[in-house]
């Protein structure tokens, strides 16, 4: 493409209407630009919350476990599912709140008596609220995706893909820190919970195999968690771009076969440092 051809595009009504982009005729790159359909974050968080004391839920198994135990640890704790929704805060235009409902499993190592320890899994919730700048829009969009959702299960044969212009948001999430364990007489009341037993989700159940319950035993779980996450919201978006080539790929990818040498390839390899060697915090002067 020209120069001269890069101007009148620029000039035009359309900024997107430039359809390549690269070297023009004496081979150097040429500034045309382009346009491409992305999402744009229009406002985020960053938190650092510790969650003290919040209910864990067991099965039958579990419940039994803790019933018996005299001292309980957690090995490791995950975020396996979030629930998110999104609401137009009144008087506010612009501005959303930001419902995140997180469900972690944390596994357990318990010492019952005769010196033995038994492990078992549990789920516990935590609800997190946040209000973000969205910007506004009233627009329906259709795209050619197929699309599919609880509210158009019976228009799912309908080709195309229909969603509202409302903001979309997306949660990341560290792994859990575990800082506490706690176990309680069920007759006191201790600790904090969003929900019941009954309002955790099959396949959430399902994770720990089923048949959670909370109508018998002596004894609840607490733990206490320490949750790092980022919190962001963000619209679709058409952004022009200054661009000068296209991008093609320069690596030609490694071939590998029976009969190649595993020893060559591992020479290859580099010698994980880091691994043995942790990097300061800081570099020394």
């Amino acid at each position: 493409m020209s120069e001269k051809n890069c101007q009148g595009m620029r000039d035009s009504s359309s900024v997107c209407g430039t359809f390549g982009f690269g070297q023009n005729q004496n081979n150097k790159p040429s500034n045309c630009s382009t346009c491409v359909d992305c999402d744009k974050i229009y406002d985020s968080v960053r938190d650092k919350d510790c969650l003290e004391d919040i209910k864990v839920f067991l099965t039958e198994c579990g419940q039994d476990i803790i019933d018996r135990a005299t001292n309980i640890r957690c090995k490791c704790a995950e975020v396996i599912h979030t629930s998110i929704s999104v609401d137009t805060v009144p008087f506010n235009k612009g501005y959303y709140s930001v419902y995140v409902r997180f469900y972690f499993k944390l596994l357990f190592e318990a010492c019952v008596p005769g010196g033995k320890s038994q492990e078992f899994c549990g789920i516990a919730v935590y609800d997190k609220k946040c209000v973000l700048f969205g910007s506004e829009g009233n627009v329906s969009i259709f795209t050619s995706e197929q699309y599919c959702n609880d509210f158009c299960h019976n228009m799912c044969d309908i080709p195309g893909d229909f969603k509202t212009n409302m903001p979309k948001v997306v949660v990341e999430v560290a792994p859990p820190i575990c800082l506490a364990v706690k176990l309680v007489e069920k007759q006191y009341k201790f600790g904090c919970c969003c929900c019941t037993c009954d309002q955790i989700p099959e396949n959430i159940c399902r994770c720990l195999g089923g048949g959670m319950t909370d109508d018998f035993g002596t004894k609840c779980l607490y733990v206490s968690l320490g949750l790092f996450s980022v919190i962001r919201i963000e619209r679709p978006v058409a952004l022009v771009l200054s661009a000068t080539e296209f991008c093609i790929p320069d690596k030609e990818s490694t071939v590998c076969s029976d009969s190649s040498d595993p020893c060559a390839l591992f020479k290859k390899m580099n010698f994980p440092m880091d691994d043995f060697f942790p990097p300061n915090s800081c570099e020394c002067k």
